[in-house]
């Protein structure tokens, strides 16, 4: 008499937020671009910083306001951020390649087969990019000012990290570029292409502020503190500029465009097809 055979029946996966989180992760690492990107972004912060620091020079500097956004004078933690700008396109750029590069592949129907309510999928990739980003930089903007203080051993500019601002600055260097991070995967999201998602992520970060020059004296001093731009300069800034927000003005001012952007980017996501 033969035995009766037992089937094992599996219970049915559920869609998680967290096992869209491990999903997004190991996408995020399983990607060539992820490595390259973040480690040109994390040498860019260091090196520059550091050779921005070694080749100080006080004749050189020329102007008598604060340091930070609009100011004419340097200190030790905006010479060891000179390389936050380049930092913040590298960073940029990949956000937008985290997103829009699985529209370009067509990996992105597999993806929503997968998460069929869809927003989870545009959260979770946020929310992994932005938190590495946030960590690399910040751990790459220390670096650099302790780097960049060998340099300046001496000088009158010199900072230690206990200084009054200087860790905020330094962290909150760390924070812009991630929320930079977060807003490049939005800016993909939302236009759905590499090219023009990077396209609009360097006109708003480099080329919108020159532009602004262009309006009436009274129009530029009331609207060029609140682009993307100085706002999120003035969160890593060390002192406050006449011109510029304060740091945590500047912090609410950029969360609130990075907010914006996935809002549209979500809008978009639930509504039409990928």
């Amino acid at each position: 008499m033969t035995a009766p055979t037992l089937s094992v029946v599996r219970p049915p996966y559920k869609v998680t937020g967290r096992r869209v989180l491990r999903a997004e992760w190991a996408k995020f690492w399983s990607l060539r671009s992820s490595w390259i990107t973040l480690g040109v972004a994390l040498l860019l912060l260091i090196a520059i910083g550091a050779i921005a620091s070694a080749t100080y020079s006080p004749d050189a500097v020329a102007g008598d306001g604060p340091p930070g956004p609009g100011g004419g004078a340097s200190d030790a933690v905006s010479l060891a951020l000179t390389g936050l700008t380049f930092a913040s396109l590298a960073i940029g750029v990949l956000g937008v390649l985290v997103s829009a590069g699985e529209y370009s592949t067509g990996m992105i129907r597999s993806t929503l087969a997968a998460v069929p309510r869809r927003l989870p999928v545009l959260w979770s990739k946020s929310a992994v990019f932005g938190a590495v980003a946030f960590v690399v930089t910040t751990v790459a903007a220390l670096a650099a000012f302790a780097l960049g203080g060998l340099g300046l051993d001496g000088e009158k500019i010199a900072l230690s990290l206990g200084d009054d601002g200087v860790l905020r600055s330094l962290v909150g260097a760390g924070l812009y570029l991630g929320l930079v991070a977060v807003w490049g995967v939005a800016l993909g999201a939302l236009v759905r292409s590499t090219a023009g998602g990077i396209a609009i992520l360097v006109g708003v970060l480099l080329i919108l502020s020159g532009l602004a020059t262009l309006l009436p004296d009274s129009w530029e001093d009331t609207i060029t503190p609140y682009l993307p731009g100085n706002a999120g300069s003035a969160i890593y800034a060390l002192h406050e500029s006449a011109d510029s927000l304060s740091p945590g003005a500047g912090l609410a001012v950029f969360v609130g465009w990075v907010v914006l952007t996935l809002a549209g980017a979500a809008y978009r996501l639930a509504r039409t097809d990928a």
